[in-house]
């Protein structure tokens, strides 16, 4: 993988403001049983797929070292998208992805 993908992954991460809209053990909007493991919201003032600012996982590792991206389809939407997963342990991939497999497909691909 290429060095310069991940640093500059790293630095929109970094230099960017994280607003967390959906908090950990917090429901989904439309989706009342579908409880969030941990903390997911997005960058402030980046784009995504879907015209939101990109999606990222917030782990429990104090630091915000991007961890890994997850590419995900959903089934229901019909629709792709890509989501950033910020300072998580290898526990905290296990249980987004264990969340992502409800109505996703997905691709982890882990920063080397």
């Amino acid at each position: 993988m290429d060095d310069q993908y991940w640093q500059t992954l790293q630095e929109l991460l970094t230099d960017s403001k994280l607003v967390i809209d959906r908090p950990k053990s917090q429901p989904h909007p439309r989706y009342p049983d579908l409880i969030y493991p941990l903390d997911y919201g997005y960058l402030d003032g980046t784009t995504s797929g879907d015209s939101a600012g990109i999606d990222v996982w917030i782990g429990s590792l104090e630091n915000r070292k991007l961890t890994g991206i997850l590419c995900t389809f959903d089934t229901f939407k019909r629709d792709a998208e890509v989501k950033l997963l910020s300072g998580c342990s290898d526990k905290d991939v296990e249980v987004i992805l264990a969340f992502n497999t409800v109505y996703m497909r997905y691709l982890y691909i882990p920063r080397p």
